[in-house]
């Protein structure tokens, strides 16, 4: 494979990219092979990779996979990924959006799934919230996104990315940077840089919480408006203000600090209390 292979099969097909779409395609091999590699790919896995484009990944992925199982929702993609991987008996493909897939449906009793995506920019939040919280026997995500999202991702407390996605991620996963990936290894350039980051999913979440729900509208009320204090961000979150005064009390966190100065712990600690007062 040469690195010239995805530009022939869109001039083989006359391929037109979809801007609303948010399609770039990987025309660099060194790229591929440290996507493949940093997601630890290996003949036990059942690969399901999110948006396989003309399938250049794919194929990489296919030759170390036990099976790959790539989910487009582009219909012009579908006979071009027929055609070029058809010689491939552990290729399935599923022509959907990835957003209204039933995962378990594709996992079935496989014991070791790696997902793998090059993430359109827009649907980047979306999916991974999805695949985190659907309750998914995934083992790792290596997914390829905007490098201002990894940043956050990847993110401590009191630094400016730090908000609820970090939050999202670091309650189930462990995270782990990759690679800087600049403009010029698609076609077309995408206008920023981007990273492939691997968010290993923990055995359970790191922090106990009584009411997963309520946590996470914490942590999405706490950042709402990041200049508002805890106190301001979370004085509706449904109980009387005496009971979030104790609840803060009781968590020993100050109603006045940001919800971006809190850890993880910090925060699963502050939504128990919100939950017992509730009660």
């Amino acid at each position: 494979m040469d690195n010239f292979k995805t530009k022939n099969i869109v001039e083989k097909y006359g391929f037109k990219f979809s801007k609303s779409l948010g399609q770039n395609f990987l025309i660099d091999d060194t790229v591929l092979y440290d996507i493949v590699n940093g997601a630890q790919v290996n003949q036990e896995d059942l690969v399901i990779e999110i948006g396989p484009g003309v399938g250049t990944l794919t194929r990489v992925l296919l030759d170390r996979a036990k099976k790959v199982c790539s989910i487009e929702l582009d219909s012009r993609l579908i006979p071009i990924l027929s055609e070029e991987l058809k010689d491939y008996e552990n290729f399935q493909l599923i022509h959907e959006d990835a957003l209204k897939v039933d995962f378990n449906k594709i996992i079935g009793e496989e014991k070791s799934v790696k997902v793998v995506a090059n993430l359109p920019y827009y649907v980047t939040t979306p999916i991974i919230s999805n695949l985190l919280t659907g309750g998914y026997k995934f083992k790792s995500l290596t997914i390829m996104i905007q490098k201002e999202v990894a940043e956050r991702i990847d993110a401590n407390p009191g630094c400016k990315d730090y908000g609820a996605l970090t939050l999202l991620v670091q309650y189930f996963c462990n995270t782990k940077i990759l690679r800087k990936v600049s403009p010029g290894c698609f076609i077309p350039s995408p206008k920023v840089d981007s990273m492939v980051i691997r968010l290993d999913r923990t055995e359970v979440p790191k922090v106990q919480v009584e009411d997963e729900k309520l946590f996470f509208r914490v942590v999405r009320d706490a950042f709402a408006m990041r200049r508002k204090t805890l106190w301001n961000g979370l004085k509706n979150i449904g109980i009387s203000k005496e009971k979030l005064e104790e609840a803060f009390k009781m968590a020993n966190i100050d109603p006045k600090r940001r919800g971006e100065t809190l850890s993880l712990e910090e925060f699963a600690n502050l939504s128990n209390h919100i939950y017992m007062q509730s009660k």
